[in-house]
């Protein structure tokens, strides 16, 4: 039967009841599935290096493997001894910031009470309300954070796995994939896999760029504003970044209670500036220029996808979530019957734009062909 002579309420009921199942197994399988993401994102960002070692250098398959897993341990050893380092130090403030803030808060409830008329007792027991509705409603954070730091490990454990699986059989994959589809799609589907790997590789690298650009200026920022722990506030920012628009805010609000604690509160307002200066120079010169036009997503799916991200993978879907909607973009815009979700999935484009495209890609393929 052809799926394209359905009435619409058959199509759509289908469409629907796929996204249901699809979603259901997306959640089901979140242990396994999020980390062998990740590791093909991480794969392709390896690729080349992998590449240069077995044709240039001459390293068999499995030891072109291990030498990668090997650099990406380093680099994750590197991040976390940062961490460790950084937060050994700040725990040793704890107590001076819980003295400092505590001081900052008492004066702002004498400044409450004598320009509200509301008595400090009263101050305390506003917020002792909102704190218990705010935990009887969201009880389970606790829970999930301890969830986070249990499954960690395992997770670590499949990553590396998944990486080396996917770089030592990166050729049968890439065959079985080609030769699963009828024999008239095969130079399509192998032009959407090349493109998925390049997008993938120049996504992931720039995101690493993105995150040293951010970091440097936010540490910037925050040294000429005299935060303390400029530096580990500014690599959390660019860390967290990596989750369009929800990470600059929840880094905002750290940073904000930093320097709350630790200087005056006319600085939470200086900080706040600051970040709004450092996510208008990301959102259209960093981001542009570094990561590139192949992943535009617009807001509205990009919002959608975090959201969708967190509820079935948690904090790993809403890193995950832009790449995932990049790939399934470039997979749909290679289909003729769902190009225009495609369409919808990317941002608007311009009259002219896209006529100055067009002539730009009918010279390049007339120059491909001489």
């Amino acid at each position: 039967m052809n799926f394209l002579r359905l009435p619409f309420l058959v199509k759509l009921t289908l469409v629907v009841i796929s996204i249901i199942g699809l979603g259901y197994l997306l959640a089901l399988g979140q242990s396994i599935l999020a980390p062998f993401f990740l590791a093909f994102l991480m794969a392709m960002l390896f690729l080349p290096a992998a590449t240069f070692m077995e044709r240039k250098l001459r390293f068999p398959r499995s030891v072109s493997t291990m030498t990668s897993v090997f650099i990406m341990l380093i680099i994750l050893s590197g991040i976390i001894y940062f961490f460790t380092n950084q937060l050994s130090d700040f725990s040793k403030d704890i107590p001076h910031l819980r003295e400092q803030f505590t001081t900052v808060f008492e004066g702002l409830q004498h400044w409450v009470s004598k320009t509200f008329n509301v008595k400090v007792d009263e101050q305390v027991d506003y917020i002792n309300q909102g704190l218990n509705k705010l935990l009887s409603s969201s009880g389970a954070i606790l829970g999930f954070t301890f969830g986070i730091f249990s499954t960690g490990f395992g997770f670590i454990i499949f990553f590396t796995l998944f990486f080396i699986f996917i770089l030592n059989y990166r050729r049968l994959l890439n065959n079985f994939i080609v030769t699963v589809f009828n024999e008239r799609h095969k130079s399509s589907v192998q032009e959407a896999i090349n493109e998925i790997r390049v997008m993938t590789k120049k996504y992931i690298f720039g995101l690493f760029l993105q995150v040293i650009i951010v970091s440097i200026l936010t540490s910037i920022v925050l040294t000429v504003l005299g935060v303390k722990y400029a530096i580990l506030l500014a690599v959390l920012t660019g860390l967290l970044n990596v989750i369009p628009y929800l990470g600059i805010f929840i880094s905002l609000l750290i940073s904000c209670f930093i320097a709350f604690a630790t200087s005056s509160p006319s600085t939470c307002i200086y900080v706040a500036m600051g970040y709004i200066a450092v996510h208008a120079v990301d959102g259209n010169i960093v981001l542009p220029f570094v990561v590139g036009s192949k992943v535009k997503i617009n807001a509205l799916f990009s919002f959608l996808g975090i959201l969708l991200g967190e509820h079935l993978w948690g904090i790993a879907g809403m890193f995950l979530c832009i790449p995932a909607i990049a790939i399934i973009k470039i997979i749909f815009e290679r289909v003729d019957d769902l190009r225009p979700w495609g369409k919808l999935l990317g941002e608007e484009e311009k009259p002219n734009k896209k006529k100055k495209s067009y002539k730009i890609s009918k010279n390049i393929t007339l120059k491909e062909m001489d």
